[in-house]
């Protein structure tokens, strides 16, 4: 497979000669305005031609709009929940991690889900017993970047779960995407844990049961795309349109994208201009879901309570 820069299982999937989906198990059900796809990875080979570990990947799609409604809102905030029940241990404590740089929007999902989360683990012993029974034990931490904290956020993470011993981490991080129409319209859950900054071709340490000892959860939406990758679907309508017989059509736009994009700007990310708002939306319907998966005896109006 073409290497590309893309978070998303789906989108690697889609781009995964027949040959190379061997190992690969694909279903995909709708319900109302969500498309539900999960994407399982089985083999060592199909490892490989993913790029990703083995394991489970749900991808919950929708129409990519500037202000979802809010039927949409809550369709989505409970199909999260419910790929999350599944995924979770049935109880015991949970640690919620919040990725990304708080100072740049665009990766500010995490930290932005973080402030929207109920934290429980310090208020068990004073909540009455009619309360306290339905409330399971969450923390919740946003540790910020390398360049800010010069630690590496894995080390920052493991030291937490060292002293708070969770039953499973949850981890939140925004993503990107090979296509430009994936931005915030499109949610993954994985149980593989996250490789913060793969997307974008800054690796570092993974959040991973290997590296942390408990399950890692995994929640992202794509909120950035390459340039590259616009400026290579342009292009390729293009070249279907002047390539020569014989030609490679792939050879052919890789080629003009190193030339006229890489070569002049670098690595050179995109975002919406609408970020603000869409992010303040996603970062609502992740922590909702959230919310809703590690207590699933509280009503709505009880969170929002427990949270004033």
């Amino acid at each position: 497979m073409r290497s590309v820069f893309t978070d998303l299982a789906l989108e690697r999937h889609q781009m995964a000669g027949e040959k190379e989906r061997e190992g690969i198990e694909l279903t995909t059900e709708r319900s109302g305005a969500i498309e539900r796809t999960v994407v399982k990875i089985v083999t060592e080979q199909a490892e490989k031609t993913m790029q990703r570990p083995r394991g489970y990947y749900v991808t919950l799609s929708f129409e990519q709009q500037s202000q979802l409604d809010l039927d949409v809102r809550k369709e989505l905030a409970d199909e999260l929940a419910k790929s999350l029940r599944q995924m979770l241990p049935s109880e015991g404590d949970v640690l919620v991690v919040g990725l990304g740089n708080r100072r740049v929007t665009a990766d500010a999902l995490g930290p932005r889900v973080v402030d929207a989360t109920l934290v429980t683990r310090h208020l068990r012993a004073h909540l009455p017993q009619s309360l306290s029974e339905r409330v399971r034990p969450v923390s919740a931490v946003a540790p910020g970047v390398l360049g800010i904290t010069g630690m590496e956020t894995a080390e920052v993470v493991r030291g937490i779960v060292h002293h708070v011993h969770p039953e499973a981490v949850i981890a939140v991080d925004a993503l990107a995407a090979r296509e430009s129409g994936r931005i915030c319209s499109t949610l993954q859950i994985a149980d593989t844990g996250i490789a913060p900054g793969s997307g974008v071709g800054n690796h570092r340490l993974g959040l991973t049961q290997s590296t942390l000892g408990v399950p890692v959860i995994a929640i992202g939406v794509p909120m950035v795309v390459y340039a590259a990758t616009i400026a290579r679907d342009a292009l390729s309508y293009l070249v279907q349109d002047v390539q020569e017989e014989g030609q490679d059509q792939e050879q052919v736009v890789d080629a003009l994208i190193q030339r006229v994009v890489t070569e002049q700007l670098g690595d050179l990310v995109v975002t919406p201009r609408e970020v603000d708002t869409l992010i303040e939306h996603m970062a609502d319907i992740v922590a909702t879901g959230i919310n809703q998966a590690l207590h699933p005896q509280l009503d709505p109006a009880e969170i929002s309570l427990l949270m004033s």
